[in-house]
């Protein structure tokens, strides 16, 4: 057991990172799914903190300092899924035929350490020294001092376990209801008429969203609507009247039809120039960061003795990069090596890959690292960034010339594409990682961690995260398939898992390199994009609360309408419950903040419990189906109850909504 010295507390300590790696296991997996279900992910943060707390309870030696690291490991894992945004990809394309375990392993290694190396020389300017808000971190360190402080039994941390479990029971329930036994829809759609145009109105049942959009609030849930009425109330009406309709093909699948190859693109390039905005506002705070950082690196305590402040020492950070630069460059050997292309190119394509992923990673990481300060992760435009890479990718390599050898034949043009995504995923693992540990040094720095254990503990939480991913990865494709990509002929395709950002990605680095990108639909994003940042930008300087944050309104037109329509939902239900606090607080004559702050912190633990039931539920059903081979094994109903189970699932919902209310609101 590793004890700290000054404070006589274990910090780093065995049984912290078992558990830390068996929560890992719970909240990697639940991010998988959602994210190739529905393109989100949630922070794992606050969930693991609870956890954590009432199983080191049951240690009598267990503290605040051993719960953060536990927390900290966990949360580092979680946020590396969002690898999952490209590397379906591959699969999509047909480049590969599931995740191969070393290679998969290998990138999102690689680069969640590289991410972790290079958010260490931020710490100071960005965490210590900086007035930045870090919303996730500090609620993270409010709920461990709660946790710690609580000496009567533990009620505090008991029922923070009670609201998770409680929503994560609900969600199971519900998904086992809707996806296993199909006697509930996942949702209900009306379609709609005018002339040729073609309106859809509808709404998903996902629990799992509903809880993450309790967690992104009101703000970014309206934005979402917005961008929701702009796809399906106005693009797609658009298009479906100005677009010839053959006969043979159903109304919804033609809508539909449109709404995938050209409406998300308008999405694809609000998100693109949302993410290039914030980082043109953030260039010069972050360049400043970055060279204070720089110039204090070469000396391990920065000019402090004290335990709190000692980051890695420099010789570690410069021998971990350096093997992780190593491990990339063995990834991407390993990922051409079946490659027919000559040693010349073989080696260029292997320096260039290295080369862009640590230069654009560490400006990414630095950007990313200040945004989830400012905004907090949840927020943080990962998949911009995203986009933003593979456009930058697939660009510099068909202008150097170095692929021109391969788009000659349509094997070499699919080998370009794969490379570009390859390249991505990597760039992905550095910006999510970077995006969440500084939100963990700040809990950290708040609790009085020692940052260079606190750092350890995040490698290791990258390490596990590693391991886990590919085979999830494995599973949920044989089981669910992809959307256009079925392992197994026969497979029901309205089971395929969306994976929206892989296919957005694909698709662009695919059209640059065949050079049939719809530049015109992107071009539409960029322009809208820019007319909404002059409006958020206006509201901004008026001082009020009402803002249009641009990346939120560009998810809405790219999600599928089932997907923002939820999370709209969610977040109408978190303002409805915050008026009713707000309501109760002035009645009574309380503080409005003491008032709402603890039930505001259990409505995000119940919301987390809603995600993580939900996506357990689809990890286990995936599962199953990968042992029997069937489709829907547990289906007690046939295709034609379909129709009466969209408006059984919506009474279930409104159910399900007034227990999430009765179960936040405190009694009168």
């Amino acid at each position: 057991m590793n004890q700290d010295t000054q404070t006589g507390l274990p910090e780093l300590t065995l049984r912290g990172m078992l558990l830390g790696a068996l929560i890992t296991v719970v909240f990697t997996a639940s991010n998988v799914y959602l994210g190739l279900k529905v393109g989100l992910t949630f922070s794992s943060a606050i969930p693991a903190a609870v956890i954590s707390m009432a199983v080191l309870r049951l240690f009598s030696n267990a503290n605040i300092l051993e719960n953060n690291m536990v927390q900290t490991q966990a949360s580092a894992a979680g946020t590396l899924s969002s690898i999952i945004f490209i590397l379906p990809g591959l699969v999509m394309m047909g480049h590969w035929q599931g995740f191969p375990f070393l290679q998969t392993l290998g990138i999102c290694a690689a680069g969640g350490m590289l991410g972790v190396m290079f958010s260490i020389p931020l710490r100071r300017v960005m965490v210590v020294q900086s007035a930045l808000p870090y919303p996730e971190g500090v609620a993270a360190a409010e709920i461990l001092r709660v946790g710690s402080a609580d000496a009567d039994g533990g009620e505090e941390t008991r029922r923070g376990l009670r609201d998770i479990l409680f929503g994560g029971t609900l969600a199971a329930a519900f998904s086992v209801i809707a996806s296993g036994l199909k006697l509930f829809s996942e949702s209900i759609s009306l379609w709609l008429t005018a002339g040729a145009s073609v309106v859809r109105l509808t709404m998903g049942f996902s629990l799992a969203l509903v809880g993450a959009g309790y967690m992104i609030g009101i703000v970014s849930g309206i934005a979402i609507l917005i961008g929701l009425v702009i796809a399906w109330g106005v693009a797609v009406p658009y298009l479906t009247a100005v677009t010839p309709h053959a006969a043979d093909v159903a109304l919804a699948d033609f809508a539909n039809g449109l709404w995938k190859s050209q409406v998300r693109f308008i999405g694809a390039g609000m998100i693109g120039v949302a993410a290039v905005w914030t980082l043109a506002t953030l260039f010069k705070p972050m360049l400043e960061g970055v060279k204070a950082s720089l110039s204090t690196l070469s000396r391990r305590q920065q000019g402090s003795t004290e335990r709190t402040d000692q980051d890695m020492s420099p010789r570690w950070i410069i021998v971990i990069s350096l093997a992780m630069i190593a491990l990339l460059a063995v990834v991407f050997a390993s990922f051409l090596s079946e490659a027919p292309v000559s040693p010349a190119l073989f080696i260029g394509l292997i320096v260039y890959a290295v080369v862009f992923a640590f230069v654009f990673g560490f400006l990414v990481a630095a950007a990313c690292g200040y945004m989830a300060g400012l905004i907090g992760s949840s927020s943080s435009p990962i998949s911009g960034i995203g986009i933003v890479a593979v456009i930058l990718v697939s660009v510099l390599l068909l202008v150097s010339g170095a692929v021109d050898p391969l788009l000659a034949t349509p094997a070499g043009s699919k080998l370009a594409i794969a490379v570009a995504l390859f390249v991505t995923a990597a760039i992905i693992a550095v910006a999510a990682i970077a995006n969440d540990n500084l939100q963990d040094l700040k809990t950290g720095q708040l609790v009085g961690a020692t940052p260079w254990r606190q750092q350890v503990a995040l490698l290791v939480g990258c390490v596990v995260g590693a391991l886990i991913i590919p085979p999830v990865l494995n599973l949920l494709y044989n089981a669910y398939g992809f959307t256009g990509a079925l392992p197994r002929a026969g497979m029901d395709a309205a089971q395929a898992l969306a994976a929206p950002q892989a296919t957005l990605m694909t698709a662009i680095a695919t059209g640059i390199f065949t050079r049939e990108l719809n530049w015109t639909m992107l071009g539409v994003g960029v322009a809208l994009g820019i007319v909404l940042i002059v409006i958020d930008w206006l509201l901004a300087r008026r001082g009020g609360v009402a803002r249009l944050p641009v990346l939120a309104v560009g998810i809405g037109i790219y999600l599928p309408p089932m997907v923002s329509s939820a999370l709209f939902l969610g977040a109408v239900l978190g303002w409805l419950i915050e008026r009713a606090l707000r309501r109760r607080a002035l009645a009574a004559g309380a503080d409005l903040e003491a008032y709402a702050d603890k039930p505001r912190q259990r409505g995000i633990l119940v919301a987390s419990g809603l995600i993580v039931g939900e996506s357990l539920v689809g990890v286990l059903l995936a599962a199953i189906i990968g042992f029997t081979g069937k489709d829907a094994p547990l289906a007690v109903v046939s295709g034609a109850f379909e129709s009466t189970g969209q408006w059984l699932g919506l009474v279930a919902l409104v159910l399900v909504l007034v227990a999430f209310a009765r179960r936040i609101l405190p009694a009168r």
